[in-house]
């Protein structure tokens, strides 16, 4: 039986247009003009968008679900419009780093989602040689850090071993998703004191573009796919630009935190705010935003990566956790600082779906579109609400958004067709499911 969704203003072809979205079993079987009459109709307030991909998402579980976990973590993703989140391979323990573990996560991860989940793998010094095996156990990809994870069984790998690590991936056409910070240039190690110049400085813009420059070396001469995570720096973004004009096969992303906070007005002692590489200041802001604009920047993802409030309450820039709990607030905020800049969600809406889709291989997604899956979001662009984080999903109530007035309100988000999120009655199902690389003998 098809449903038929219309609504005035549809995400289609890059572009808002009236359009009635026709689904059938779950897929996007056509999308026809505007009818009053469908069994669905927008308000005149609302939009219809293609459900959001975030391929950045800290899940923490097993393991470390008292910082976040499946069902809450999904949760809050559908109340962000997001409907595939991919799953980092630490702060949970084990950490995704071996087949074993990864089976561990999914069997976690039975009956508490509420959007679809794929996985991200490890890269540690341990595990080089090994990753193959892993990417046929249905990880999109996987993820290395150049400098201390935070994580003691998360080992980051030097030059010698991200190297290696690229050209081993390279022989099969895998993905390394780098956290790109030089140590040589970090001196966070310890209390820094509640100032939050003090841990702005000790992580600085240049650990960034040497990491970035060593990655951009090192895939040119492996012929390797390479994806920088949370760029923080926009001054980094010349070396991006120049490299994919080079043919090499970089994307990078940033995140909500980056495009929409400032150091300026971080307070002292709020480790809510606290993340790495940091939050900097406005003239690299609006960097990144050129660079959001230009295109030298493929996705916008959260990085969520919540902790316990504890952890991010230590008023010590150095000895609280560092991780943005974000998934929720991504859209709403990232739309409230483009409206102020006079770009228009148009111009978004690639970077929080196809962007990120595209980078950890899920093509199809984030789109309206006959033979899509019918993953959509009911967005009201014009609506206002002060963001307030003991009504968000997460399982911590903290987020560096609280008390901020933003505009745009996700009240709708449908998952194959169904309604799985609505604003006021938080999750109404648990129907996602797990989505393998299609490296994966399993079927998905």
């Amino acid at each position: 039986m098809s449903t038929r969704i219309a609504a005035r203003r549809v995400f289609v072809d890059g572009a808002f247009s009236p359009a009635t979205v026709v689904v059938d079993d779950g897929v996007i079987t056509a999308v026809t003009p505007f009818d009053p009459a469908a069994d669905r109709v927008l308000a005149v307030d609302e939009a219809l968008l293609p459900g959001l991909v975030d391929s950045h998402v800290h899940l923490d579980e097993p393991g470390r679900t008292e910082w976040e976990g499946f069902a809450t973590g999904t949760a809050a993703a559908a109340a962000g419009g997001v409907t595939t989140v991919v799953d980092m391979p630490l702060n949970s323990s084990p950490v995704t780093t071996t087949v074993e573990a990864l089976d561990a996560k999914r069997a976690a991860a039975v009956g508490k989602l509420a959007v679809d989940v794929a996985y991200w793998g490890g890269a540690v010094p341990e595990n080089l040689g090994s990753l193959r095996a892993l990417a046929d156990a249905g990880v999109v990809g996987v993820k290395c850090f150049l400098s201390p994870s935070g994580i003691d069984e998360f080992g980051h790998l030097d030059a010698e071993q991200l190297e290696r690590c690229l050209a081993e991936l390279a022989e099969f056409d895998g993905l390394l998703i780098v956290h790109a910070e030089d140590p040589a240039h970090l001196h966070d190690d310890g209390a820094l004191g509640p100032r939050y110049r003090d841990f702005e400085a000790s992580r600085p813009p240049m650990s960034e573009r040497a990491a970035i420059r060593r990655v951009i070396d090192a895939a040119r001469r492996t012929g390797a796919r390479a994806h920088i995570v949370h760029v923080s720096d926009g001054g980094a973004l010349d070396d991006v630009r120049a490299a994919k004009a080079e043919g090499v096969r970089l994307t990078v992303e940033t995140c909500p935190h980056y495009l929409t906070l400032d150091a300026a007005e971080v307070p002292d002692g709020a480790g809510a705010f606290k993340c790495c590489p940091p939050i900097r200041g406005a003239g690299n802001r609006d960097l990144l935003w050129a660079g959001v604009v230009d295109g030298t920047i493929d996705a916008i993802v959260s990085d969520h990566s919540p902790a316990t409030a504890e952890l991010k309450g230590n008023p010590d820039f150095g000895l609280a956790w560092g991780g943005i709990a974000g998934v929720q607030t991504g859209l709403s905020s990232v739309h409230t600082a483009a409206l102020s800049r006079g770009i228009p969600l148009s111009t978004l809406l690639p970077l929080l779906t196809t962007g990120p889709a595209r980078i950890a291989g899920l093509d199809g997604l984030g789109v309206i579109a006959p033979g899509a899956p019918a993953h959509l979001a009911v967005f009201a662009p014009e609506e206002e609400f002060v963001v307030d984080a003991a009504a968000l999903e997460y399982r911590n109530p903290v987020s560096p958004w609280h008390g901020q007035t933003l505009t745009g309100v996700v009240r709708e988000t449908w998952l194959r067709g169904e309604p799985v999120y609505r604003r006021g009655d938080a999750v109404t199902r648990r129907a996602g499911r797990e989505l393998l690389s299609a490296a994966s003998v399993v079927d998905a």
